[in-house]
């Protein structure tokens, strides 16, 4: 590479019928599979530089002297295309930049993401495991990963209920004949896993939550002014990937969707849209993401429903943008074939971008399962209904807070809040009275009472990234207070319990718990 770049080469384009780049790339069976897959309206084209070669779409930079700086970063075994029943490849990944500074911000930007990798905290910090018994692709929550799920669960469940949602529960299976009517098994069942037989009737594993809320609307006669209906479901579904993409928790088999649907009135829609956003920058907020991506992506060529219903729905996800002042990119033909959509992505500390919400509009369910309401002069009309997921992927984004964080969670997040240290055995009972205190005041707060050096302790609570340490002895006893160290701040001395109470109190105030603790 260096070589080449000292030559200069120029990048030079050339485009080739089909059969001559079969015939240029005889003896390279990859690349005949990717011609041949390749349709038939795509110009082929192939880049030279010096001596070199290659079957490439491009562009590219204009010669090779225009790079400055390389590196090779690592090596790995890849499937092809990702399936594991194709042959094992030999992947080499590689970066190149205009300068050596550039380069050197980029791979000090590699070697944060590597140590916030999240399948590295899930291990250190006992939050998940993927286990081989079980299956790849499948997540076993632990405890502490469990109490943070819940927290989530918790918060995500009390904003619903108080912007207008119903929240439902639905079954994890389901006949045949509802995914026929939904057209997943038309469309979808490469990513749906093999059927089940019972009482000689075929059942799949749901890969989506929307059939389920549409039977729930369906159930009874609805009238205009039942409507907007809200169903909002924690929905479990189950996806086939190849094992060659999973990926600790950003790609998965098994994962729960925060879904919900909206059935609604036209001159309901553009409201509903705005809410949406303004829940979910609510929501967002309260887990530390404020910088945001946002596309809007409209009809594509092929497309079902009435155009001037696409233009309407639309015209009510722009409307809603603009009204509250918001930057978005148009991504036109973008939508998918059933209805347009926004889709919101959340910037890391790290500025990564994270794909979370969709709002997206569908014209095809709706048709499909006869959906209708009474409007107000007794005739039969069809609702409109958005589908909307805000965290998306539960799993997804705790993968994206383990890494935003570090690991080091805001107090309310935290697993454990507070590691109560006793300094030798016999403080072991006082420690376990200043716990006491902190979980009647709704804290959760564990006692390290092995028989180790104080020291080894309280660097095991730094590594956990426990947000308060407290440290006690016999001063503290009989003062009936604790030396108090945080993560953040390190030693701030012996404080009385009272104090230390107060203080943890105070560093919830604001965040998505303190309402919950005041109704306690």
């Amino acid at each position: 590479m260096i070589d080449t770049i000292k030559a200069d080469a120029p990048f030079v384009r050339e485009e080739l019928s089909r059969d001559g780049a079969r015939s240029m790339f005889l003896e390279q069976p990859f690349k005949q599979e990717i011609i041949d897959d390749l349709p038939d309206e795509t110009t082929l084209s192939i880049y030279r530089h010096g001596e070199f070669t290659d079957l490439c779409q491009g562009p590219h930079v204009g010669r090779t002297g225009e790079i400055a700086a390389v590196k090779l970063l690592h090596t790995a075994g890849a499937y092809w295309r990702g399936d594991e029943n194709r042959p094992m490849l030999q992947r080499i990944y590689g970066t190149a930049f205009e300068s050596q500074e550039e380069l050197d911000a980029h791979l000090e930007r590699l070697a944060e993401a590597e140590r916030r990798d999240h399948r590295t905290l899930g291990r250190q910090l006992n939050l998940f495991t993927v286990h081989e018994e079980i299956g790849p692709g499948l997540i076993v929550w632990h405890p502490k990963g469990g109490v943070m799920r819940s927290i989530i669960e918790d918060y995500w469940r009390d904003i619903h209920y108080r912007k207008g949602y119903s929240i439902v529960y639905s079954p994890h299976i389901g006949r045949a004949r509802l995914w026929q009517t939904s057209g997943h098994l038309d469309f979808y069942r490469e990513s749906m896993y093999a059927p089940m037989e019972i009482d000689d009737q075929e059942y799949f594993l749901k890969p989506m939550n929307c059939p389920f809320h549409i039977q729930i609307y369906r159930s009874a006669l609805r009238s205009y002014r039942e409507l907007p209906m809200r169903i909002a479901e924690l929905g479990t579904v189950y996806r086939y990937e190849r094992s060659g993409v999973l990926h600790g928790l950003m790609r998965v088999r098994g994962f729960t969707q925060d879904d919900a649907h909206i059935f609604c009135l036209p001159d309901q829609v553009a409201n509903e849209v705005g809410d949406v956003l303004d829940l979910t920058f609510e929501i967002m907020a309260a887990f530390g993401f404020d910088e945001y991506d946002i596309m809007l992506s409209t009809r594509p060529d092929k497309y079902v429903g009435d155009p001037d219903i696409w233009e309407h729905a639309t015209e009510s996800l722009r409307e809603a943008l603009v009204s509250r002042g918001l930057d978005y990119d148009i991504d036109d033909g973008g939508g998918a074939f059933y209805g347009p959509k926004i889709d919101i992505k959340i910037t890391d500390a790290l500025g990564r971008a994270w794909q979370c919400t969709t709002v997206q509009f569908d014209f095809n369910l709706p048709d499909r399962f006869d959906l209708t309401f009474q409007d107000d002069q007794g005739n039969r009309s069809r609702p409109y209904m958005v589908h909307r997921a805000i965290l998306g992927s539960l799993e997804r984004f705790f993968g994206v807070l383990v890494e935003h964080y570090a690991g080091a969670f805001p107090l309310w997040l935290a697993p454990v809040q507070a590691v109560v240290i006793p300094i030798a055995d016999r403080h072991v009972e006082y420690a376990q009275q200043v716990a006491a205190q902190l979980q009647d005041a709704g804290f959760r707060a564990d006692v390290d009472d092995r028989s180790e050096r104080m020291n080894l302790k309280i660097r095991q609570a730094q590594l956990q990234k426990t947000p308060y340490m407290l440290v006690v002895g016999d001063r503290e006893a009989e003062a009936g207070a604790a030396a108090v160290r945080t993560r953040d701040d390190g030693d701030l001395g012996a404080l009385p319990m009272d104090e230390v109470v107060e203080r943890l109190v105070g560093e919830l105030d604001g965040t998505p718990v303190a309402s919950r603790r005041r109704r306690r």
